[in-house]
């Protein structure tokens, strides 16, 4: 696949499934949500999370082995930094109430002004690191 089908594909894929869950079952498809529910709440609501999630790993499962040159990459920071920037991403996503895909992709499709305030947020944040990290380079 080129470089811009396969992210159109991806792309596509995402607002179908986000808006099956939407309508099936009323459910907004911010994985932060699902899988923090899912390792909070010990009940049979969790059905639909566990399959959500079973889903993302077997979809993962299927890119990697139909096309593994996609995961064919190195960071170029050390261990400790990418533990920070995950610790730093769950705290702004607890902090935010949602992660880029529930506020994204379904906030912002649903016309949410929190979701709007959060995107620009997270947008922000992210060249503010950027930079700041390219300065101290």
């Amino acid at each position: 696949m080129n470089n811009i089908i396969a992210p159109t594909i991806g792309g596509a894929l995402i607002g179908l499934s986000s808006t099956i869950l939407l309508f099936g079952i009323g459910r907004i498809s911010g994985i932060s949500g699902i899988f923090g529910s899912l390792i909070t709440t010990f009940n049979k609501e969790n059905t639909w999370r566990v399959a959500w999630v079973l889903g993302l790993l077997v979809g993962g499962a299927i890119m990697l082995s139909l096309y593994p040159h996609y995961f064919d990459y190195e960071f170029s920071f050390s261990k400790t930094k990418l533990i920070i920037a995950g610790l730093l991403v769950g705290f702004g996503t607890r902090l935010g109430s949602g992660c880029t895909s529930g506020h994204g992709v379904c906030g912002l499709g649903r016309r949410s002004m929190r979701s709007l305030v959060a995107v620009i947020t997270f947008m922000a944040s992210g060249i503010v690191v950027v930079a700041i990290e390219n300065l101290l380079k």
